[in-house]
């Protein structure tokens, strides 16, 4: 199975050193950063350089990863950081795994776009009324509630 995280390990050591360089020239005019780069595992060296370490490795990395996401995914129903907790996992994962590099990066792109709107004034003027609009009409459905039934501490109820 590939997973995509022993690429560009062994470059060095196959292709001769003007290939190498012919390489990373075209790279560099391409416009590419350093975030576009293939993804290399973070594995310590000696554990790269045994497959079945490697490969127990990337087993230990993906259940530590699913661990901390299915925490999160807990915690969106329990008191806790649930989306940080996921992103958290997805970033374990992305350490070892091109895909879920491909993913943290994808998902690092919309929630900046998602803050940048979220600065423009329009936008941000809409969610003031909105949420002013929300919170007057939660107050006259609860004023509404008192008036009817009135409030009832729990230490004044009566024998039902």
């Amino acid at each position: 199975m590939n997973t995509g995280s022993d690429r560009g390990t062994n470059e060095s050591a196959t292709g001769d050193a003007a290939t190498e360089a012919t390489a990373q020239a075209a790279e560099g005019t391409a416009g590419e950063t350093a975030e576009e780069k293939p993804h290399v595992s973070k594995a310590p060296a000696f554990i790269k350089a045994r497959k079945s370490l490697h490969l127990s490795w990337q087993v230990g990395v993906f259940v530590v990863g699913l661990a901390v996401i299915a925490a999160g995914v807990a915690m969106l129903v329990l008191p806790g950081p649930g989306w940080v907790a996921i992103f958290a996992g997805l970033a374990i994962w992305a350490t070892e795994f091109a895909w879920a590099h491909l993913v943290l990066r994808w998902t690092k792109r919309k929630v900046t776009e998602a803050a940048q709107k979220a600065l423009d004034p329009k936008v941000r003027r809409r969610n003031i009324i909105l949420t002013t609009a929300g919170l007057v009409i939660a107050g006259a459905l609860i004023g509404f509630y008192l008036w009817k039934y009135g409030l009832v501490l729990p230490w004044n109820l009566k024998d039902q």
